[in-house]
């Protein structure tokens, strides 16, 4: 019997058209779309920001590691292919339905330290998906605007242009997007291939002039003491790099989308990441080798024509201004579309854990009002670091750091729970790896952190207001009796029905008689009418939406029902009008009043489950059932 239920928009109104497409069915969120495509198709949904990063990562790298740019991204490479790429072949393997690390440490950390956990990561994730959204349309506004076709009134209107970008990202989820699988694909292959053609010229290039090796070669050699400095300082400068690590989260999130059952669903998962992986160094190692070795150092910086474009500068230098510019074309897209797949995760991951945590407002089941919200936050972000991408890389960072660190850490601790004492090591080597990275990169830039707090502080603060608002909902979907609990309703339901709600303590002969006793004189019940006792415990008071599960025992001469429920009052409201329906006669339920105050009552209903039982469990039926002469009656004495 399904109790839970939400309320409908009305129809022809600006909230039926917000809520349009509200999500109410947790199985549809959690296991995607019916529609489900083969594994490369769902490559390219997370190419479109895995492999865009190829726009801005190697003008990055030049500035973070100047003349030593090929060698920290080897070092990037080493640690992608070696260390997020096993994580996530496990955490593919761990969460087959798309939760990702995130649901994995959520295993492992349950009740309230849990959610408060996981409210933290959602906060990095936000700011890694935020921050790919506005850190792809800036860049993409760099290659319009050094664009020579351009026209020149835009010159200077960098931040304008990004937020008409970001505008019209906005724009296509209002519109209904749903699945762009297709165009993803499109341009993943028509981008991947421009690449190539750029990565290939330039090094014809460098083969045809062997002289621009040798001028980098000797611009090592006179600026570094020896290869063992050089290797030192590549790993100091290799967390700035980080940006070349995006993309893991997005591909386990995106598994329910693949075409199979469940094993080729995580065999075609690894295939993705392995597949994504290894194009990606391919490309990384080759682009920042031409462009260190290509590209005069002051074109990469803020202002240069090289700043945010490396690739595209090579491309109008060695291929014309023509192929450049269909370049610049491709580059533009996918980095646009970046922004569409990081708007995609969000508006996932949200409905996936918040509503479910009771953590957030009913409109967040549904796509456009998420859409405004992060369209707005998208705008004042970008307004702040002035659309600049080089400003935008720390915070970028910082939130896939963390993401991919969590995994690390998730996979580990799964690992030394299964007893893999190896693979434990391994995991836990990767960890301390990936730590120090994070810790490196916060403190050379700090603005990750701190827009991951604003984040994190948002959701905590927006999630506590709404699980209290939202406390004396239902919350329960469905309720069930097993044998001896069925037949105990069965022998009371051709009367009136009368329960007892009893706080178990030593549940022994005197604590049945006494209560028994005091609801005969309290509120005049007849001996000889039959009665049922019903206890609820709170195993876990975090919990929102649960399933109650009525087990029956008879002790000393007693009928009871015992149920373990996240809070008492709503447990017993969804009980009532089980039995209601179940009996058609409207239940009875017998409580004596509360002692202490009302407020800390409250506040330990919020926080423990518990609180002023019966005038909660009133309040619930109050607002689950508007007819007075259906509603189960509360006696309170």
């Amino acid at each position: 019997m399904v109790l839970a239920k939400r309320p409908a928009a009305t129809e022809g109104t600006l909230r039926s058209w917000l809520l349009q497409g509200l999500q109410t069915d947790r199985r549809q969120i959690e296991h995607g779309p019916h529609v489900k495509h083969p594994w490369w198709r769902v490559m390219c949904l997370t190419g479109v920001d895995y492999f865009s990063t190829l726009g801005y990562q190697p003008g990055i790298a030049a500035l973070a590691a100047g003349l030593l740019s090929p060698l920290a991204t080897l070092f990037l490479v080493a640690l992608t292919l070696l260390g997020a790429l096993p994580v996530y072949r496990r955490v593919a393997a761990e969460s087959p339905y798309g939760q990702g690390s995130i649901a994995m440490l959520e295993k492992l950390a349950p009740h309230w330290w849990g959610k408060i956990f996981v409210l933290v990561l959602l906060g990095f994730a936000a700011t890694d998906f935020v921050i790919t959204m506005t850190l792809s349309a800036a860049d993409a506004t760099a290659h319009i605007l050094e664009n020579p076709f351009v026209p020149g009134f835009l010159d200077g209107h960098r931040v304008p242009v990004t937020l008409v970008l970001l505008a019209m990202l906005g724009g296509v989820f209002l519109m209904g997007f749903t699945e762009a699988i297709g165009i993803a694909t499109l341009l993943v292959f028509a981008y991947l291939g421009l690449n190539a053609v750029v990565v290939a010229a330039a090094v014809l290039h460098v083969l045809e002039d062997p002289q621009a090796v040798v001028n980098w070669r000797h611009a090592l050699s006179s600026g570094f003491s020896s290869p063992l400095a050089m290797i030192g300082l590549s790993l100091v400068v290799m967390p700035k790099l980080a940006l070349g690590l995006s993309g893991f989260e997005t591909g386990v999130a995106v598994m329910p989308v693949i075409r199979g059952d469940m094993q080729e669903r995580i065999k075609s998962a690894r295939r993705l990441l392995t597949t994504a992986a290894l194009i990606m160094s391919v490309f990384l190692i080759c682009s920042s080798f031409v462009t260190t070795v290509l590209i005069p150092p002051q074109e990469f910086r803020d202002g240069g024509k090289a700043s945010g474009r490396a690739l595209a500068y090579l491309a109008h230098g060695y291929l014309g201004n023509w192929f450049g510019t269909v370049y610049d074309i491709a580059t533009i897209a996918i980095l646009w579309f970046a922004g569409a797949s990081a708007m995609a995760g969000l508006i996932n991951l949200v409905p996936r854990y918040l509503p479910r945590y009771g953590m957030a407002p009913e409109w967040t089941g549904a796509v456009r009002p998420l859409v405004l919200v992060f369209s707005v936050i998208a705008f004042g972000i970008t307004i702040i670091f002035r659309a600049d991408v080089n400003a935008q890389g720390g915070a970028y960072a910082t939130g896939v750091l963390v993401l991919i660190l969590s995994a690390a850490v998730a996979v580990a601790l799964a690992a030394g729970r299964a007893g893999r004492h190896r693979a434990t090591i391994g995991y836990a080597v990767i960890a301390v790896v990936l730590a120090y990275t994070l810790v490196d990169n916060v403190i050379e830039r700090p603005d990750g952190v701190k827009i991951a707090s604003f984040f994190i502080g948002t959701i905590i603060a927006t999630s506590l207001i709404s699980r209290a608002t939202r406390s004396t909902e239902l919350r329960v979907t469905e309720v069930h009796l097993d044998a001896l609990a069925e037949q105990f309703v069965n022998e009371v339901a051709c009367g009136e029905i009368h329960v007892i709600a009893n706080e178990p303590h030593k549940r022994d002969q005197s604590e049945y008689n006494e209560k028994l006793r005091e609801t005969w004189f309290t509120h005049r019940l007849r001996p000889a009418e039959p009665v049922l006792f019903v206890e609820v415990t709170v195993p876990d008071a975090s919990e929102f939406e649960t399933e109650v599960h009525a087990e029956g025992e008879e002790r000393y001469g007693h009928k009871i029902l015992k149920i373990e429920s996240s809070a008492v009052a709503n447990a017993l409201a969804a009980l009532l009008l089980h039995l209601r329906d179940r009996t058609g006669s409207v239940p009875h339920i017998y409580f004596h009043w509360t002692e202490g105050n009302p407020v800390v009552a409250m506040l330990r209903y919020l926080v423990f489950g518990g609180g002023d039982v019966p005038a909660l469990t009133r309040e619930v039926l109050r607002q689950a059932e508007p007819d007075q002469e259906r509603r189960p009656h509360v006696h309170v004495g």
